[in-house]
This record gives structure tokens, C-alpha cells and sequence, in this order.
């Protein structure tokens, strides 16, 4: 299991397919966001140093709401030269996503949608070059309160994933880089609780399932907790857990992530 702690100076809200509505008299401009800086610098034994950045943009007129986020984690490592001796930092793992969905609320009450969606991850730390989807399908706004919110979709779509070539121990290639693909069943959904005026409580979780048997299917769930500083800045908790069910020999099957960040939105 990887494990990754980050602290940012300036950090992204959530990438996730659902979001708060924004009441006519709140509404300001129909396109809103919020961009991501963060470090994470380590001495002693280890010498490296972790850079997350990002952006989200949404987007929301009359039926229509649109969610675009993109996200770079860049690992660097002091490596030591074999000829001179000499350690420098360069990059030894990278993660970069983009993620979009659009959704167009079908009645009046704002409860039923249709959506589309898009995926792609770039992934060094796992045994994927690379991996994306798309699907559409159905959603509905289920439960809403004063204090909470459920929202939910699903819908088919299709999955591609890029294996990594695979080595011996001596170096020697034993597999070639391999392409996957499979139509999966997608399903999301996001429940939003506030605790009080300024703590609110998120839960978001997907799946993408591959249909066909012996195929890798993925499973996210992300747990977050944002305290509120002032109107456009919050503290941010969050706990992200990835799940492939197919990965090649010596990886772990999960990928979990924890973050304390600071959040800023405009």
C-alpha cells in the first residue's frame, strides 16, 4: 500500500462529478474554479521532494453544468551520479489526471440529469502507462436537506488501460507494453454533509466495473473534511483511496493517499 502525505499552500476543491447548486441570488458568473499548489520536502534518510498542482473549472447555466479538472503530482529524488559521484534531484515518478463530465438536468425540480464523461491518468507509480474512460448514462439529485445532500449516477461506457512492459530481475523484457480495453458499467455518487456553519463533511465514490471476466476494474472512494478560514480560503482533509482488482506481479493492488491542504476558490 502507497501512502502520500501533502501539505499545499493552495489547493483545488474536489474533482468529483457533482457539486453544490448555486441559488439564482448566490450567482455571480456562470464559470467558477480554483487552482492547486502544494510541496512536500524530506531530509535525513531521505532526500525528496513531492509537487502537487492542479486546476478545477465549473461551469453552470440554466440545464447545464460542466466540471473540468486537471492534476499533476510530480516525485523528485536525490539520485547520485555513477560517474562523478555527485547527488542531484530529478523527477522518478509522475501522476498527472484529467477528469471532465457535463451534466443537462431533464425536469423542473432538478432532481434527474443525463451526463457524459471523460477520463485520463497518466501514472508512474503504478503498473499502468496509462489509463482513461468514457461513459454517460443517468443521474438524480436522491436526498436533500438543510444540512445533506446525496447525489448518484450510473450509466455504461468503456475502459482502456496501457500496461507497463514487464522485466526480469537482470533486466531482461519479459512482457511488452500491452493495451487493454473492456466495456464497464460506471457509477458515482457523492453524499455532502454540513456539520455546522463552518466544518462540512464529503464522501465520493466510483466505480468503473469491467464487464467482461478477468478484466481490471477500478474502485475510488475519497473522504473529505473542509474547515472554513475565511469565505474564499478553507482547510482541507482528505483521505483518497484507488482500487485496480487486475495489476501486474509485486504491485499492490490499492493506492491510498492522505492530504492536509488549504483550499482556495474563486
Amino acid at each position: 500500500m502507497k501512502l502520500k502525505f501533502a501539505v499545499a499552500t493552495l489547493v483545488a476543491l474536489p474533482s468529483v462529478a457533482f457539486a453544490n447548486k448555486v441559488t439564482p441570488e448566490e450567482e455571480k458568473f456562470p464559470l467558477t474554479g480554483s487552482v492547486e499548489l502544494g510541496f512536500l520536502y524530506k531530509t535525513g534518510n531521505t532526500h525528496s521532494a513531492d509537487m502537487k498542482t492542479g486546476l478545477d473549472l465549473r461551469f453552470e447555466q440554466d440545464q447545464w453544468l460542466s466540471l473540468l479538472s486537471a492534476d499533476l503530482l510530480v516525485k523528485k529524488s536525490d539520485i547520485e551520479d555513477a560517474d562523478s559521484g555527485q547527488s542531484h534531484f530529478e523527477t522518478t515518478d509522475q501522476k498527472w489526471t484529467i477528469a471532465s463530465q457535463t451534466n443537462y438536468t431533464l425536469t423542473e425540480n432538478e432532481k434527474n440529469y443525463v451526463y457524459g464523461a471523460i477520463w485520463y491518468e497518466d501514472n508512474n507509480f503504478n503498473s499502468f502507462r496509462n489509463q482513461s474512460s468514457v461513459s454517460a448514462g443517468w443521474g438524480r439529485h436522491w436526498y436533500k436537506t438543510d444540512n445533506a445532500s446525496l447525489w448518484a449516477d450510473v450509466g455504461p461506457g468503456y475502459k482502456r488501460d496501457v500496461l507497463k512492459p514487464i522485466f526480469d530481475g537482470e533486466g531482461n523484457l519479459i512482457q511488452g507494453e500491452k493495451t487493454e480495453g473492456t466495456l464497464i458499467a460506471q457509477a458515482q455518487a457523492l453524499y455532502i454533509r454540513t456539520l455546522n456553519e463552518h466544518v462540512e463533511f464529503k464522501q465520493y465514490f466510483s466505480a468503473k466495473y469491467a464487464i467482461q471476466s478477468g478484466e481490471n476494474s477500478i474502485y475510488k472512494a475519497e473522504s473529505t473534511i473542509t474547515t472554513k478560514l475565511i469565505s474564499t480560503l478553507q482547510l482541507k482533509f482528505t483521505f483518497t483511496m484507488d482500487y485496480n482488482t487486475e495489476v501486474e506481479q509485486g504491485k499492490e493492488n490499492l493506492d491510498t493517499q492522505t492530504a492536509a491542504t488549504l483550499v482556495y476558490s474563486f
